[in-house]
Formats: structure tokens, C-alpha cells, sequence
């Protein structure tokens, strides 16, 4: 093989007492893919971090082209080559695609001003180049959040670096554009760049390694050529269990109509003449968990934004155990025990500048309120008992909420949902950018509240999720229900051959 280009050799990191990094060897070579699996917590980013300059290794050291380097700084790790895509996006937001892409490195002129012309062309051929349309002087905030990964990618890509490290890049891309990135990634490795893909979508990411390395606890636990392993090898590896353990096996038991919706309309908030959800019917019962596949586009999450409150329907009805849920606003829904876990946790989900307990008890600190003061023992016991029963890791209550790996944060945020003592819960996208283990934890977590006679309603795009978690299938294409399925009646070719608008009769 190669000579490798990149290499962490024995490197450790410590934060207080916990051990990120266990004297972890990682090397990645010109020209190949090196996917790097774990679970959430594992020790991914922080190791990318460390190659990218972001972090410093406690103990070990960096190697760049065999020679011992200390980058000190993402910048410097950048004059290096390095380049990173990081899980959660740094994107500026009020700012334009343009100058999110060249933010603190902007082209100049001859005279030392600001070349914007220069900088407009690079951006549009890094945006042909990923095959998306945007108008270069958008702001970032108005994109979807998959047209904001691609942005990321963008800028990513602008750099020419040697070593492209690739955090969970196709976590919020349709199947399209994600083989369009697979297409970038294999001109990349063409012409010598080395890159590191890593991802919760195990099967996309075995698809285009060369090489596998899983990280398990901190440690540096197997590594393999991509030719040599499965999917069921790497699972075990990551989480020392079985695949097939991973989704939970149930038998609902159903109660009455908790959530009904009839003839549901609703415009597309970016582009109002266009309908992102078209004349949908629904139902879902107590103890049930259903789900609504589609590819983007499809209307799945306008459906559940328009559910819990935060979108206004263009028409039909919306009704709660049989009574019409009129009141606009997510205030108004929840209070009706309607909530949803929205899915862009970051930027929806979660306040960063509040602690763990904070974040769980925000949306129903109304009911720990005696008199003019929050009840600090009521909400403390509440948040303890909201930590225990979804499962966080975390160092205290206090702990910040950015000091959660990935997984963890989104159990809050479902444990927030939760403290709110919902009838129907919304879930829209709950296993995004999480690991394998974390996926089975909020898998487990919405069976046993359906148990408890809680209606769930979550949206996917992952198919295996679709094709085993919920009890019943809806299928959305276009923002128009194209079919219905229970659990067990539809295979991965129909599901995609449905999504995409082909015809596969529903069976009742």
C-alpha cells in the first residue's frame, strides 16, 4: 500500500477523567477512502479534531508525509492541506453561499481588495460541480438543511487539500446527491487526495472505502480491507452485538384513533405556488408507531411541521381523539399533547447555551411553576428521571448540552418531548447522524412508549429503518400518499420503486 500522507501514531486524549483517545494508530494513504466507524461517543471526532488541528493530543503525535507535526490550528492544519467537513454545520447563516465559502479566505485582487467577481465563479463551478442550482447570493439560512451540507461540502472542496476528512457529509442529502458526492469523492481519489469518510449509513460508507478502521470506547478496536467485511462484521465490531438486534420485536397492541388527519393541504414554505403536502389522509392509534417514508421533497417533514403547529395547512383537518386541533402554534400543540422532535436538532432542537437539565425541561417548565418561582426539586426530579429513562450519557444534569456526543443530544431532545406528557409524538428524522447503537436505543425508547399507549408518528429516508420499525408504512411522493404497508409486506426494490412514483399496489 501507499505510504500514508496523514498518521496519528499512539495518540491520546484526555478531558478530566474521561479518556477520548486510548494510544490510537490511524493512517490514511493517497488515493483511498478510509472509512472510520463507531459508535457515538467512540472517539471519531475527537481524533479528527486532532488531524485537523482543532484539538491537541495529550499524549502521541501527528506525522504529515512521515515527519513529526504539531498543527496548532485549523489553519495551519489547512496550509497543511488538511480539510475538514464537520458533522454539525459552521455555516454563517445571515451570510450568502459565496461568503460562507470563502469566509476568512477570500480571493484578492491584484490591488489587495476583495475579488467578489472571482470568488462569484468559483462558486458556481463548485456548485455545478455538486450538481446544485443555488443562486450563489442566497442566504445560507434560507436553504434547506441538505442544500446547507452541500454548502459545507462546497467549502470543503474550495480548499484543494491533500486530506479531505468527511464527518457524516450525507446526513441530511437525498440519494441523488449523494451519488453525486460519491461521483466528487472518486475524482478526488483519482488525482491523489486521501479521504475520510465517516458515516452512520454503514452500508453507504462500506460502498465506497477502500479501507476500514472501527473505533470502539476510544480504542482502535479492527481494521480491514472494505473488500473483506460486511455489514454484519462491522456492527459487531462497533457495538459487540448482533445486527439483527437492533430493532425492536413487537406486537402493538391498539387502542383508539389518537391523531386523524383528512384531506391535509399544505404550501411549500420556500415556494408558495408549489404544494409540499397534497390532499393527505391519515390515521394513527394509540400504541402504534407509524411511518412516512420519502425522498426529500416528499412532504414528509412539512406534514409533521404543519402537525405540531409550526406550519398553517392551506386546508383539511387535523383532529386529536377525535376533537379538531384549530388552535395555530407549537404552544398551542403541545399544550394539546401534540409535539414534535424536529429534525435539525442544532438549530431546532436543542439551546446551546443552556446546560442538559435546561434543555429537557424547557418546553414544559410551565408545570414545575408554584406561584411565581420554578419548583427547583420538582423540575430536578423530573429532568433525573427524564436522563434514566431515555438513557443519556452524561457527565451531570449541568453538563453543557455541546459537551453530548451526537446521540446523546438527540435523546435529550426526546426526552424533552417526552416531559411534556404527550398523546402523539412526532419524530421527524430521530435516527439522523446518530450511530447504530443510539439508533437501536430511540428504536427501543419509541416501542416501549407505544407500549405505554403513546401514538408515534416518525418520518424516515433510511429504508431499513422503514422497512422495520414502524408497525404501518406510509409512503410519500411528491407530497401525495402513494402508499400504505404493515410491517413486513413491502421489500427495499418495491419501497424504492413506490418512493420514487412508480406503482406497487397497497395491501390492507
Amino acid at each position: 500500500m501507499t505510504a500514508p500522507v496523514l498518521r496519528a501514531c499512539e495518540v491520546t486524549k484526555v478531558y478530566g477523567g474521561t479518556h477520548a483517545l486510548k494510544g490510537v494508530d490511524f493512517a490514511v494513504a493517497p488515493g483511498r477512502v478510509t472509512a472510520l466507524f463507531g459508535e457515538n461517543g467512540a472517539g471519531k471526532s475527537t481524533l479528527m479534531k486532532i488531524l485537523a488541528g482543532i484539538e491537541q493530543p495529550t499524549t502521541g503525535h501527528v506525522e504529515l508525509d512521515g515527519r513529526p507535526v504539531r498543527l496548532r490550528s485549523s489553519r495551519q492544519a489547512a496550509d497543511e492541506g488538511i480539510a475538514i467537513i464537520h458533522q454539525e454545520l459552521s455555516l454563517c447563516p445571515n451570510l450568502s453561499i459565496c461568503d460562507n465559502l470563502f469566509l476568512a479566505r477570500e480571493a484578492r485582487t491584484t490591488w489587495g481588495a476583495v475579488d467578489r467577481k472571482a470568488q462569484r465563479a468559483a462558486t458556481v463551478e463548485v456548485l455545478e460541480r455538486l450538481e446544485e442550482h443555488a443562486d450563489p447570493d442566497r442566504p445560507v439560512g434560507d436553504l434547506r438543511l441538505g442544500q446547507q451540507q452541500l454548502v459545507e461540502i462546497a467549502r470543503a472542496l474550495l480548499q484543494n487539500a491533500r486530506v479531505l476528512i468527511m464527518d457524516e457529509p450525507t446526513s441530511a442529502l437525498t440519494a441523488p446527491e449523494v451519488e453525486v458526492l460519491f461521483r466528487v469523492i472518486g475524482e478526488l481519489t483519482a488525482a491523489g487526495v486521501a479521504v475520510v469518510y465517516i458515516s452512520h449509513h454503514l452500508d453507504e460508507a462500506l460502498a465506497i472505502a477502500d479501507h476500514v478502521v472501527v473505533l470502539r470506547d476510544g480504542a482502535l478496536v479492527a481494521t480491514a480491507e472494505a473488500a473483506q467485511v460486511d455489514l454484519r462484521w462491522i456492527v459487531e465490531q462497533m457495538v459487540g452485538r448482533d445486527q439483527d438486534a437492533l430493532f425492536p420485536d413487537r406486537e402493538p397492541v391498539l387502542g383508539r384513533e389518537a391523531l386523524t388527519v383528512r384531506d391535509l393541504t399544505v404550501a411549500d414554505p420556500a415556494i408558495p405556488d408549489r404544494l409540499a403536502v397534497d390532499k393527505l389522509s391519515l390515521t394513527v392509534r394509540e400504541g402504534e408507531i407509524v411511518g412516512v417514508y420519502g425522498l426529500m421533497g416528499s412532504g414528509r417533514t412539512e406534514l409533521l411541521e404543519t402537525l405540531a403547529g409550526r406550519l398553517r395547512p392551506a386546508s383539511g383537518e387535523v383532529l386529536l381523539a377525535g376533537t379538531p386541533l384549530d388552535e395555530p402554534g407549537v404552544r398551542e400543540r403541545i399544550g394539546r399533547g401534540v409535539v414534535l422532535v424536529p429534525e435539525d436538532r442544532q438549530r431546532d432542537g436543542l439551546v446551546q447555551t443552556m446546560s442538559v437539565a435546561q434543555n429537557l425541561s424547557l418546553a414544559a417548565i410551565g408545570a414545575y411553576v408554584r406561584g411565581l418561582f420554578v419548583s427547583q426539586p420538582r423540575e430536578r426530579a423530573a429532568v433525573d428521571r427524564a436522563i434514566a429513562d431515555v438513557t443519556v450519557k452524561t457527565s451531570g444534569a449541568q453538563a453543557e448540552i455541546g459537551s453530548l456526543s451526537g446521540g446523546n443530544q438527540q435523546k435529550v431532545i426526546i426526552g424533552k418531548a417526552l416531559l411534556t406528557g404527550p398523546r402523539v409524538l412526532l419524530l421527524d428524522e430521530p435516527s439522523r447522524g446518530v450511530d447504530v447503537g443510539a439508533k437501536a436505543d430511540i428504536f427501543a425508547l419509541m416501542a416501549d412508549r407505544a407500549r405505554d399507549g403513546l401514538a408515534v408518528l416518525f418520518s424516515t429516508s433510511d429504508a431499513e429503518e422503514a422497512l422495520h420499525i414502524p408497525d404501518r408504512l406510509l409512503v410519500l411522493a411528491r407530497g401525495a400518499l402513494v402508499g400504505e404497508y404493515r410491517r413486513g409486506e413491502l421489500t427495499r426494490e418495491e419501497l424504492m420503486r413506490v418512493s420514487d412514483g412508480g406503482t406497487q399496489e397497497a395491501r390492507s
